[in-house]
């Protein structure tokens, strides 16, 4: 079992390195531009830099949730995948907002498109997964062979 979740661990692991790497930015922007904790107001520099961080921060239990759920019962290969593409994206619009308020934008929506496919295939992964257990019914199984994908 460990086996099949292993590259999944390795990018919640990353992810949480990620994350103590946006918490040092902001101690490091602290220091810079003289915002004493717990002010979390100062030069508009500073305030992107915090911004950026509580963002990515914010959304971090979503996209780890997801990232198992979908690793569990999809796919690992696929959520492993997803899960790099959206650190990516989040590494990106960290530093995109630490430059400009714009410059967030399309590492934003990178992200989130990204974190709406990890959504998608845990929900559909659950889903044929209790109709399998609770129905006797395997959707993707059956969706294959009217496709004339025949697996063993």
């Amino acid at each position: 079992m460990l086996d099949q979740l292993v590259c999944v661990a390795a990018v919640t692991m990353l992810g949480v390195l990620e994350q103590a790497y946006f918490s040092l930015q902001v101690i490091y922007a602290r220091r810079k531009y003289s915002v004493p904790p717990p002010s979390t107001t100062g030069p508009p520099d500073f305030e992107r830099v915090f911004r950026a961080q509580a963002n990515c921060s914010e959304y971090f239990p979503l996209f780890i949730i997801t990232l198992w759920v979908a690793g569990l019962f999809f796919s690992q290969a696929l959520s492993v995948f997803l899960g790099l593409l959206y650190l990516h994206g989040r590494y990106r619009y960290f530093h995109g907002y630490a430059q400009s308020a714009q410059g967030r934008l399309a590492p934003l929506y990178f992200s989130a498109k990204v974190q709406w496919v990890l959504i998608a295939i845990g929900g559909l992964g659950v889903l044929s997964h209790m109709s399998r257990l609770y129905a006797g019914f395997d959707p993707f199984a059956s969706l294959c062979h009217v496709l004339g994908f025949e697996f063993e």
